[in-house]
């Protein structure tokens, strides 16, 4: 049956663990010369060997024949203890037994002594998933453990660990491995394993793991498809780009060719390439530049490995430190919400395109479109004349002045004779209304011009364009070389003031006019005053909404 490569080659030995001499070198000592504590507390990240040297101490502090602090891996306690046979050493999950149940039932059978072996050992990995209550129960026993009891406890995350447990264990902190030693033991594997690691592979392998050999012998396991392993089968194998596609890109996007940066993204996408390995490869591209940008002398050794100091000075060129600490934080952002975008390939192209705005020094929500072509300036229309009001407004209906005679069968009331011979007196004419002002005038500040600004410039205004050509939102003024765009309120002049708007009305209104234009805009519409002698009829201001009718 086939082992992973990870299980296969774990070490067996305090020798055989790399990158860790500093713990290894002081637990030999301490089974060589019998000063070993009773809690041991192993913190670090994934695939640095908190387990692993967990298990070489539990079976050096009970191996039969232990060789300078290393156990002798031959002897019946030391096989016994690595095929589990052993129940006195037990590996514990502290992950799915957190409970308090747990730990009181190992309080209760630690208190016996081992039956096979010197040391009864308990390793609790992710010490931190403890409860409260577990880790209350868990102190008692660490404060007064007997002889023959060891606790090793492992965490990724120290500061979930309460302060009473840390002050009874002796605690270890693993590092992450450099990449030069994992690159070692990777074509140490590839040796033993019978195929060949190049080293540009083992290199790419090495800073994909980040510290960690689990990680790097994992990947190995994935990449091995032929007798050779090399750093495209790498790529191919975990979908990246490659360091040149990457320099490709950044020089693409600084030197502002948005099209070309976006058609070699999509090769890449298409060529199995991960929008989020895209982004990170961008991400660790730029770090490296701000390092040497920010400390020549020094930051050499800080790079990731993948591009020299030489090679990432050309590629920063003249671009400040701001430029390229504003890039990362982009790209930093865009990285953080790759997992939740519901489109990863969008929001990759939406970020390139955001660094192609940021290294060329234009926004990219400011990108200007095309100008328009220019047009002629259009003669102005004469103004239109009012519609005559209808003939019958002011003259009386028609069946108030016509003498009809009345109908057979109508009733006619007969007069008393006196009455009858009475003249009847004319009517009296009925006194003429007084003349109703004329209401006062509107504003008018509407140049000539302005309808065809708004026509030239419909397409880059969209929504923007129905507030621009209703005059009771918003009135253009134009003063030397600014045209004011006066709104009605705070909402419509929200609307309006945006780049993307003001750019669109200038570069229409300087085509129009002739000259240069540049365009504001301000909150409240400037009013025209009435005449004098006359008042504002305030019904004219309800007829601005709809629904309003102004009967005569």
């Amino acid at each position: 049956m086939y082992q992973a490569l990870y299980r296969k080659y774990r070490p067996r030995t305090f020798e055989d663990v790399v990158g860790q001499e500093h713990i290894t070198n002081t637990l030999r000592r301490q089974v060589e010369t019998g000063r070993t504590s009773h809690a041991y507390l192993f913190v670090g990240t994934r695939g640095t060997g908190k387990t692993t040297c967990a298990k070489i101490l539990a079976r050096a502090l009970n191996c039969e024949h232990p060789v300078n602090g290393d156990p002798c891996n031959e002897c019946a306690s030391c096989r016994g203890i690595e095929s589990g046979a052993i129940l006195d050493v037990a590996e514990i999950d502290a992950a799915s037994n957190n409970g308090v149940d747990n730990i009181r039932a190992i309080r209760d059978e630690a208190v016996y002594s081992p039956a096979q072996v010197r040391k009864r050992v308990y390793i609790i990995d992710e010490v931190h998933m403890l409860s409260t209550s577990a880790f209350n129960a868990l102190l008692k026993i660490l404060e007064e453990p007997p002889e023959h009891l060891v606790f090793i406890l492992a965490t990724t995350e120290l500061g979930k660990v309460p302060a009473t447990i840390l002050s009874r264990c002796q605690h270890f902190a693993f590092h992450r491995i450099p990449p030069e030693i994992i690159a070692g033991r990777l074509k140490l594997v590839a040796q033993r394993e019978g195929f060949t690691l190049t080293e540009g592979a083992a290199a790419l392998l090495s800073r994909l793991a980040d510290g960690s050999m689990r990680d790097a012998l994992s990947l190995l396991d994935q990449c091995v498809s032929s007798d050779t392993v090399d750093e495209a089968a790498v790529m191919r194998s975990v979908g990246l780009m490659g360091a040149e596609n990457t320099a490709r890109l950044w020089e693409l996007s600084r030197s502002g060719d948005a099209a070309g940066a976006l058609a070699l993204f999509d090769k890449l996408y298409f060529g199995g390439a991960e929008p989020v390995s895209v982004v990170n490869d961008l991400l660790g591209l730029v770090r490296d530049m701000l390092m040497v940008r920010v400390a020549p002398k020094g930051g050499a050794a800080l790079l990731t490995g993948a591009f020299d100091a030489r090679r990432l000075a050309e590629l920063a060129g003249s671009l400040p430190a701001g430029t390229i600490l504003a890039a990362a934080q982009l790209l930093q952002d865009a990285a953080d919400t790759m997992k939740g975008a519901r489109d990863k390939r969008t929001k990759t192209e939406l970020s390139l395109l955001k660094l192609k705005g940021l290294l060329t020094g234009e926004d990219a929500a400011e990108v200007p479109a095309a100008h328009p072509v220019s047009k002629p300036a259009l003669t102005p229309k004469p103004a239109s004349k009012p519609a005559p009001a209808p003939a019958y407004d002011d003259a009386p209906p028609p069946w108030e002045d016509a003498d009809i005679p009345p109908e057979a069968g109508d009733f006619v009331p007969e007069l008393p004779p006196e009455e009858a011979a009475r003249p009847t007196p004319a009517p009296e004419p009925a006194p003429a209304p007084a003349p109703k002002p004329a209401p006062a005038p509107r504003p008018s500040q509407t140049p000539d011009w302005w309808e065809a600004v708004l026509s030239d410039c419909a397409e880059e205004l969209g929504g923007a364009g129905s507030f621009l050509k209703n005059r009771d939102n918003t009135v253009p003024e134009l003063t030397g070389g600014t045209l004011v765009l006066h709104t009605r309120n705070g909402f419509v002049r929200m609307m309006l003031d945006t780049a993307a708007v003001k750019n669109a009305v200038a570069r229409a209104a300087s085509a129009r006019l002739g000259k240069s234009v540049s365009c504001t805009v301000s909150e409240g519409i400037p009013e025209t005053p009435a005449p004098a002698g006359q008042e504002r009829d305030k019904l004219d201001d309800l007829l601005k909404f709809d629904g309003i009718v102004k009967f005569k």
